[in-house]
């Protein structure tokens, strides 16, 4: 659901949820900082997925032309997934190093996010706040993320959906 202007049919959402300071973030083959330290300069455009369901496999072709295409704005493009840096490493190959990947295997920072269903799509401004968010996948409402994010970073907005990606689908739940 879309809160602020909404329609209840949406499972997306703008929210006024702010993070810890000190949320943890740990880096695929890097030391953790607080989510503070990652905010220093940029927002954060965070893809969210779970290798261990197929709603995630379904997505990431797409979730990859996402980010790759917000690569320029000024927001820090990443994934975030819900395992270990092994099956993390398994599931994305090649793509754990052309993007700043976090794991999140006790579902701490999804949990913090507020999100129930995965896959997701969020935007975390640089004060910590959650601007929006998308569940699932719904081309329409990861558009709407892709909005905020590009209105806020004077950006050009992707073209989702394109030729190729999947049709909408509900997505898996979040904490397991």
């Amino acid at each position: 659901m879309l809160v602020g202007n909404t329609t209840k049919s949406l499972r997306s959402h703008l929210v006024a949820v702010k993070l810890a300071d000190d949320l943890t973030l740990q880096p695929v083959g890097g030391e953790g900082r607080a989510l503070s330290e990652w905010l220093t300069t940029f927002h954060m455009a965070t893809v969210v997925l779970d290798p261990y369901t197929n709603e995630s496999s379904w997505i990431l072709k797409s979730a990859v032309r996402l980010l790759d295409e917000l690569r320029g704005c000024h927001a820090r493009v990443n994934l975030l997934l819900t395992a270990d840096e092994a099956d993390i490493r398994q599931f994305l190959g090649p793509i754990a190093d052309q993007f700043l990947t976090f794991t999140d295997p006790d579902r701490s920072v999804v949990k913090a996010l507020g999100i129930s269903t995965i896959p997701a799509f969020a935007f975390i401004r640089v004060d910590g706040s959650v601007d929006a968010v998308a569940e699932g996948w719904n081309p329409a409402e990861w558009r709407q993320v892709a909005e905020a994010i590009t209105a806020a970073t004077a950006w050009r907005t992707p073209t989702i959906p394109l030729p190729g990606d999947p049709v909408a689908f509900a997505g898996s739940p979040a904490l397991g």
